[in-house]
């Protein structure tokens, strides 16, 4: 009940309460309120009170050895105490039962925070596999893989591509740091202006690539990316003002509707989009 109580807080805690209350009732006896006070509420009592809301992340708690272990010696010295106050009995019994009670709560928080910190690595390992570390959008294998699966079901769509313009220019004016910080802003500013069906990537370096899914018309697609392009036109990027224009902008190229091609030949539409939007003087949308 303590364990349970501390850890996963006092509905969980009171929940675990009730079987092993109705037992000790059903088992009777002279004691039965005073065994239910100590063995059974009392735990049930101390755990939910110390219980940590704000660090329980089911299933990824990692419990605080050392706050827990504090938190379970009051408890046995609290029920010692009541158990000298309440009745006179031989404390030899009651110190190796605290004993033993210690030992195998130690043993369950370790054997959690040994499953927790597997599970931890195996969700980080996960997340590493699909997403980019700079930006944390999907990297280009797991978008690849997502942009199949759409070709496969026969969903129409369409390739963007696009990068920074002069992003060489601003790194070397203001330090790779500060460029990278560009690169994340962009990544959340994709976050926030795609559609719910688009799926979208860190190409490479300074380039992203997007997916407009269950597109019939081309005019959709060039519109959100038009939409994208002035958004991140108007987003003040420290230190922009040293651009060649004044601004830090994107040059886009879109692909023509899928049409059953491939990802590779669709790829290939949005990158000489995008390599003649660079030609026409950048900051614009080509398709």
């Amino acid at each position: 009940m303590f364990y349970i109580s501390y850890l996963l807080g006092w509905k969980y805690g009171f929940l675990s309460t009730i079987i092993p209350t109705a037992f000790r009732i059903y088992l009777g006896g002279e004691h039965v309120v005073i065994g239910v006070m100590q063995s059974i509420l009392l735990p049930f009592a101390v755990g939910s009170f110390f219980h940590h809301k704000k660090a329980f992340k089911p299933p990824f708690t990692i419990a605080n050895m050392r706050h827990m272990l504090s938190v379970f010696l009051c408890y046995q010295l609290l029920r010692i105490l009541i158990i000298i106050c309440m009745d006179s009995v031989d404390l030899h019994p009651v110190f190796w039962r605290g004993m033993f009670e210690t030992i195998a709560v130690i043993t369950i928080f370790l054997m959690w925070n040994d499953v927790s910190r597997n599970l931890l690595l195996r969700k980080e390992l996960e997340y590493n596999s699909r997403h980019d570390s700079m930006t944390n959008l999907y990297n280009i294998r797991y978008f690849r893989t997502n942009v199949e699966g759409i070709r496969r079901d026969n969903i129409p769509y369409v390739i963007a591509m696009f990068d920074v313009d002069d992003f060489k220019k601003y790194n070397d004016t203001h330090g790779h740091p500060a460029g990278d910080s560009v690169l994340r802003t962009i990544g959340h500013l994709l976050r926030e202006n795609m559609r719910r069906e688009d799926i979208f990537a860190r190409y490479g370096g300074e380039e992203f690539i997007i997916c407009f899914s269950n597109i019939r018309d081309m005019e959709i697609a060039v519109n959100v990316a038009e939409r994208f392009r002035r958004k991140v036109e108007d987003h003040p990027f420290m230190g922009e003002e040293t651009q060649p224009k004044g601004q830090l902008t994107i040059s886009i190229g879109v692909s023509n509707l899928s049409d059953g091609k491939t990802l590779d030949v669709m790829i290939g539409e949005a990158d000489q989009m995008l390599y003649k939007a660079k030609n026409l003087g950048r900051n614009r949308t080509m398709w």
